[in-house]
């Protein structure tokens, strides 16, 4: 299948790439678009700077990420990995450094999400708690313990 996108994009690929900050990239492959695209705004409190069918940039915490529709990514060397993947992502963990655990926590119970494990203060100076996106990915909110 090829993009489901009928309208004109709200940017051309090649000018959003050329715009991309210098650092460390995200890019999740998606098999809903709309539920991950909530799942970052209504839970993790994500801005969405662009989202359709096919693709999604999402502003969160400073840093910007994509989403991709599977369907999109068709000739992308990606595809042979998720074929048949129940769950994504498997041992990644996508930290939000800076994010409130207990709110996302509360955001995630909220909208019917799976919480892994509950907001608690660990030993290496986060408080921190882990919920599970639509496609299984496991986004871990983290603030730093006062002294």
């Amino acid at each position: 299948m090829a993009m489901k996108r009928t309208k004109t994009p709200w940017m051309k690929a090649e000018d959003f790439g050329r715009s991309l900050p210098r650092g460390v990239g995200v890019n999740l492959l998606v098999s809903d678009m709309a539920a991950m695209e909530a799942f970052c705004r209504d839970v993790l409190g994500a801005r969405i700077i662009h989202a359709d069918e096919d693709f999604a940039a999402i502003e969160l915490l400073g840093s910007v990420f994509m989403l991709h529709a599977d369907h999109s990514y068709l000739d992308n060397a990606m595809s042979g990995v998720i074929a048949g993947a129940e769950t994504r992502g498997a041992g990644i963990e996508l930290r939000l450094y800076g994010a409130d655990p207990d709110a996302v926590e509360a955001a995630a119970l909220a909208h019917g999400h799976i919480v892994l494990a509950g907001a608690i203060d660990k030993p290496h100076g986060l408080r921190e708690c882990y919920i599970v996106g639509p496609d299984g990915y496991v986004f871990v909110p983290s603030a730093a313990l006062a002294q």
